[in-house]
């Protein structure tokens, strides 16, 4: 009998150890949590993070990423004032925030795009086959000094007189309601707006920045981080782009599937408009460059001049606290 409940002790005891032992396990294993900024309303520039998520590549570094649309204000300032560990934004605003009286202390760590989509775009009835023909023509967009600083470099180089353009503000019309109704021409990223011109048959004449100024191939959109969080922990930004790399990686390889996992997140999406986008941007993400995220500093200094000649900043950008390389994987 004394042997029967000394071993029913060692049991319980036993079970108990393990018990203990699967708390601590569990303990070990949870996740760390991480917030996701977006730019905009989800969209395929956005599949990479998306696909992350969903194919666990995340958790696998030990993060629990959840991705966020942006509230008032720009992304970087909601990452500046450390209302998100991650967020979504464009070299421009990082110029913008860096040059900044009071500078926000914001980093890029990752090209989502390796190469500038946008340009100018407008349906091939209206005639607008180069910066040329802007002129006595109505532009539609959403106000910023970098718009017409854009449209009058380029008008220049033809010898346009850029006075003679009409200058709108759209809100949030599309490019199809406002070259409908309102507008000639709009500033588009082919990705999405040409995209979706092809698949509902409209023509249009497109007209790439960076075919009439190198300077204009900025990086966009551009994954950034708050300078406190890279010097505090390297590691999270390590971890974080390690997966996120994998996830454009998988969307590069699978647009199909990936835009899936875009959709069931975001099902107000147009899917033919999507798949069509996500086999687009699979030559976009990476294209010419050796990874996924890297950026050079030629282009970060070559759009930064370009935006202090035109008078856009105040003072020169410092292109090496602007972004980053560091916390990309390794080829």
């Amino acid at each position: 009998m004394k042997k029967f409940v000394s071993s029913l002790l060692i049991i319980i005891f036993m079970l108990g150890f393990v018990g203990c032992q699967e708390k601590v396990d569990n303990e070990e294993k949870s996740l760390e949590e991480v917030t996701v900024v977006l730019d905009w309303v989800p969209n395929t520039n956005h599949t990479g993070l998306y696909t992350a998520v969903a194919k666990g590549y995340y958790a696998a570094e030990g993060l629990e990423v959840e991705i966020i649309q942006p509230s008032e204000g720009g992304t970087a300032s909601l990452i500046a004032s450390g209302q998100g560990n991650f967020g979504i934004s464009y070299q421009e605003e990082v110029t913008y925030a860096r040059t900044a009286a009071e500078a926000l202390p914001i980093k890029a760590i990752a090209a989502i795009i390796q190469h500038n989509t946008s340009g100018f775009a407008s349906p091939v009835s209206k005639g607008i086959e180069s910066p040329k023909d802007f002129e006595g023509k109505k532009y539609g967009g959403w106000g910023s000094p970098a718009e017409k600083a854009t449209i009058k470099g380029l008008m220049d180089k033809e010898n346009a007189d850029f006075n003679q353009v009409e200058m709108i503000d759209l809100g949030a019309l599309d490019f199809f309601q406002a070259t409908k109704d309102h507008v000639d021409f709009t500033w588009i990223y082919y990705g999405w707006d040409g995209i979706a011109a092809e698949i509902k048959e409209v023509p249009i004449n497109f007209i790439k920045l960076q075919d009439y100024n190198e300077k204009l191939d900025f990086y966009t959109p551009v994954i950034i981080a708050n300078e406190t969080l890279l010097t505090d922990q390297p590691d999270l930004a390590k971890k974080f782009l390690k997966a996120t790399a994998k996830g454009y990686e998988f969307a590069i390889e699978n647009p199909k599937e990936s835009v899936e996992i875009l959709l069931a997140e975001a099902p107000e999406i147009d899917p033919e408009i999507a798949q069509a986008s996500q086999e687009y941007l699979a030559n976009e993400y990476i294209s010419d460059a050796s990874q996924w995220g890297i950026m050079e500093q030629k282009r970060w200094e070559g759009y930064s001049d370009w935006m202090y000649k035109n008078q856009l900043i105040e003072r020169p950008l410092d292109v090496e606290e602007a972004y980053t390389n560091e916390y990309l994987p390794n080829e």
